[in-house]
């Protein structure tokens, strides 16, 4: 019988689950889109029980489409959105309240206090990260502080805390574990990256009870086993990694000055830097990239909050496309002397801005706007604000200045936005053979470890490209280009 690796892959709109062969092929997959919901203007939450059952559902439909069994599956590796907050009763598995999303802005005001309390630089220091909502620990804070009766259970030690990859290990393993990996802990503004432990001062700044706090272990481990009532056997769960961290992986980026940037919801770029953490200048994120064998590996991040997701909003907000792959022939229409920028801040801008106040805004419109018009805009938003991350990274390392970028997530897809991309970059742009990159590198660590897969180096080897875009477009128009969008940026950040 056939042997496989499932990735569950929990994302912020739908989770999937992928059956990978012992060749790393795909065999089968399944995916299921779950409820969104925004109680309040800047506010988004999901239902952790939904989450949960849509993993179990489509486990079980992946598994049926080549007519396996718990059995024949050698280990999961599970990869999540990442900062995504849940708080859950020890003793029933029972959420204490909906899931605060990692695009939740709620707590802005808590971060804009502590920063002019002047916690930040000692925050920056310890954990690679800014004062920002996006984060989990001021949501932590937000749920003990507005849920009755949350904190006083908390320091008694009868809730714990996840992001959604611990969430799942709990209800997968039936309660018996209670653990998140070290990629996942260095984004909840509560580990210290460097010396690989949750720290007591950033404990007590943002008031979270350290009993409430997972086990941190390394991205491929044992993870315990699964409850055998849910595939009919006790499986190994072998592999975690957030989902940006498992792309990485997933692209074999495994060198210093290798970067990849994965366009989902959001647009999120890493570029790895090796074993010592490099401190950004220009408002990246320094994280662990991931961990093996106790050794961190980390990386230089950009945080873009709407890529995919301003795609979407041409769909669902203004009704212009009935499928997103529209968006992609419709852009290829556009007047090209018509220049309309799309500043898609919807939910504040990310890197390298970090202005959770700023609201989108639309520039350069005319009579002669059209849809093309506005899908070109939305797509060429993607192109210019990797190309600002890019900008920040090689002012902080110099090593990222002849930098290949490695592209995954849905928006790959569209060879318009591929090679739009290249051009605004200057630089050539990698599609993968395997699209599914993030799924893959869940799949990876978890099989590496139950001597599934092979190593690293080999891995490594066997990464191949589908397309590589190079750059088309003249310098002249590139840099015209882009200092349009430099200026609709500078108009729409929010005052000082």
């Amino acid at each position: 019988m056939a042997k496989y690796v499932i990735a569950i892959d929990q994302g912020t709109t739908s989770s999937r689950a992928i059956l990978f062969t012992e060749k790393l092929d795909v065999a089968s997959q399944s995916q299921e889109e779950f409820e969104q919901h925004f109680p309040r203007s800047g506010w988004v939450e999901h239902d952790p029980e939904d989450i949960w059952q849509s993993c179990v559902r489509t486990c079980k439909a992946a598994l049926e489409q080549v007519v396996a069994e718990g059995s024949d599956i050698t280990a999961i590796g599970i990869t999540n959105q990442r900062e995504t907050t849940v708080v859950w009763d020890r003793e029933t598995g029972t959420p204490i309240h909906r899931a605060i999303v990692w695009q939740d802005r709620r707590t802005a005001e808590l971060c804009d206090a502590l920063r002019a309390q002047g916690h930040e630089e000692m925050v920056t220091a310890k954990t690679g990260l800014l004062l920002d909502p996006y984060f989990s620990a001021t949501k932590i804070a937000w749920l003990l502080d507005h849920v009755d009766g949350a904190r006083k259970a908390a320091e008694e030690g009868r809730l714990a805390f996840g992001t959604i990859d611990s969430f799942l290990l709990w209800r997968l393993t039936g309660g018996r574990v209670h653990a998140t990996d070290a990629t996942n802990a260095s984004r909840t503004l509560l580990y210290d990256i460097k010396k690989g432990h949750w720290d007591e001062d950033l404990l007590r700044l943002f008031r979270v009870p350290g009993a409430i706090l997972p086990e941190v272990k390394d991205c491929a481990a044992d993870f315990g086993h699964t409850d055998p009532d849910i595939f009919g056997a006790a499986v190994p769960i072998t592999g975690i990694a957030g989902d940006q961290q498992a792309a990485t992986v997933g692209q074999a980026c495994f060198e210093p000055g290798m970067m990849k940037s994965t366009y989902g919801t959001g647009c999120f770029a890493l570029l790895v830097t090796g074993n010592r953490p490099v401190t950004s200048q220009n408002r990246l994120l320094t994280t662990i990239a991931y961990q093996l064998q106790g050794r961190p590996v980390y990386a230089l991040e950009g945080s873009i909050f709407i890529a995919g997701a301003a795609v979407q909003w041409l769909r669902d907000g203004l009704g212009l496309i009935e499928s997103a792959e529209q968006s992609d022939a419709l852009a290829g229409e556009a007047d090209e002397h018509h220049d309309v920028y799309l500043v898609p801040a919807f939910a504040g801008l990310g890197a390298p801005h970090w202005d959770a106040d700023a609201r989108g805004a639309i520039y350069g419109l005319t009579r002669a706007t059209g849809p093309a018009e506005f899908a070109r805009a939305a797509l060429e938003s993607v192109c210019f604000q990797t190309r600002d991350l890019l900008e920040a990274m090689r002012r902080d390392w110099a090593k990222a200045s002849e930098t290949v970028l490695r592209v995954d997530g849905g928006m790959v897809a569209s060879d318009w936005t591929m090679q739009r991309l290249a051009d605004i970059l200057d630089a050539p742009v990698d599609r993968p053979g395997v699209h599914e990159t993030t799924a893959l590198g869940a799949a990876y660590l978890a099989g590496m470890y139950a001597g599934f897969y092979p190593d690293q180096h080999e891995f490594a080897h066997l990464w191949s490209f589908e397309r590589r875009f190079k750059p088309a477009m003249s310098s002249k128009e590139r840099e015209r280009k882009y200092a349009g969008w430099q200026q609709a940026v500078r108009r729409t950040l929010s005052p000082e």
